[in-house]
């Protein structure tokens, strides 16, 4: 079988798989599995691309949380110079913990409740809004505190992004965003809403994008509403672009980041705003595995499954979006022969699955694998379904590892239950 290219992750002595400069057989004597493994220098090394990559326009970036909001994580890319984009109260609050200054927050979110609406305007966050709804609430909770609230609309530009429909968010069809039609009437009344100050323009059109085409289109797309809204004398300070840069996993194709920045300045280098970039996948995707441990072996008449101790609660991908993830043996050998197999979990459930059909290294009950491409929308998605305890973190830096979040006790699940 192939093994997932990567720098960070590479078969070192015995044939063992590390993480940087650190055996993974030695982080799961201490923490057991499952367990989420991630590389902080992937992180740093992969938001530096980002920020080169786009060094000839006036740019920010900020980390969107809900790829993987470990305090940790979060810490990471803040100490980097990134804002941080938060989607509800707990991810504010984590962001928060994280030692995060809410003015370089983004509030997001299709639908903010009025609590969270109080906090960003009582933090000064910038808060994009997605409906005409939204912002007269927003207006309303403004003038209550006598403050003036500080957003930008959301516009959806009706593009297809030509990814799975669960994670598409640019179409009429899906429920994020204003169209450009709303959008106009938003902007042109702008001066209707006296505790509102328009600052920008965004989008964010998908997720796991792997052709830079959709891109291009959108933004093509907005900045002529951009052009637009400045005629109606509206003072746009900034120009989000989102997130949604597709990643590889060895069977899937995306473009380059500096493809992505060589067809995108040019169109916002005519812009004389500040560009704002959302990544979350991007950032973190390829930065973590999930390492599980073969518990049986069997077969179905000619079907062959490997049985492992992480499940769909664990990471949930594979089962709701079908989504790829290259699987390979912590410690491979020269006899190992491949097979074709599912690889499933204890889940009662059939769709408890991080792969079907696939190719993989002949195991046995006790040895290892690495779920790859893990460090985004795997812990965040977590649950504990079947009474299930959610994994424990561990972040690696370079030749040290410090576990980040503990395994979840038995405690940890009831608490605050009581028996009436």
């Amino acid at each position: 079988m192939d093994y997932f290219k990567s720098k960070y992750f590479t078969y070192g002595l015995e044939n063992s798989l590390y993480c940087d400069n650190i055996s993974v057989q030695e982080i799961i004597k201490k923490t057991g599995t499952p367990v989420y493994i991630y590389s902080k220098n992937f992180f740093e090394d992969r938001y530096k691309e980002f920020t080169q990559a786009f060094r000839e326009v006036k740019h920010k970036v900020f980390y969107s949380v809900k790829a993987n909001f470990n305090l940790n994580v979060i810490k990471t890319f803040y100490d980097l110079g990134s804002g941080i984009d938060v989607n509800s109260e707990g991810e504010f609050y984590r962001a928060y913990k994280a030692g995060v200054d809410p003015k370089k927050m983004l509030m997001t979110g299709v639908g903010k409740t009025s609590d969270e609406i109080r906090l960003a305007i009582e933090k000064d966050m910038m808060i994009k809004a997605e409906s005409s709804e939204e912002i007269e609430l927003i207006n309303e909770i403004a003038a209550k505190m006598k403050k003036k609230a500080r957003i930008a609309v959301r516009v959806n530009p009706n593009v297809n992004p030509q990814t799975h429909p669960y994670i598409s968010t640019g179409l009429s069809q899906n429920k994020f965003g204003s169209d450009i039609e709303e959008a106009s009437g938003i902007f042109k009344d702008y001066e209707k809403f006296n505790n509102i100050s328009f600052t920008g323009i965004d989008m964010h059109i998908g997720s796991q994008i792997t052709s830079v085409e959709p891109f291009i289109e959108a933004v093509d797309k907005l900045s002529e509403f951009y052009f637009k809204v400045k005629a109606y004398g509206v003072k746009i300070e900034h120009f989000d672009v989102g997130g949604g840069i597709g990643v590889a996993h060895n069977s899937e194709k995306s473009f380059s980041i500096s493809e992505y920045a060589e067809a995108l300045i040019p169109k916002l280098k005519k812009l004389d705003c500040e560009v704002f970039f959302e990544p979350g996948r991007f950032l973190t995707a390829n930065g973590g595995i999930l390492v599980t441990k073969v518990l049986y072996n069997k077969k179905n008449n000619f079907k062959k499954f490997i049985i492992v101790d992480a499940a769909m609660n664990d990471l949930l991908r594979p089962s709701i979006y079908s989504a790829y993830h290259h699987i390979q043996p912590v410690e491979i050998s020269k006899t190992d022969k491949d097979i074709v197999a599912d690889i499933v979990g204890p889940v009662c459930e059939s769709g408890d699955f991080f792969a079907k059909d696939r190719t993989i290294t002949e195991t046995a009950s006790g040895k290892y694998l690495a779920i790859m491409s893990s460090g985004a929308y795997g812990m965040v998605m977590s649950s504990n379904y079947n009474a299930r305890r959610r994994p424990a973190e561990v972040m690696v830096d370079g030749d040290k590892f410090n576990i980040i979040r503990s395994r979840e006790t038995f405690d940890h699940l009831l608490y605050d239950e009581k028996i009436i």
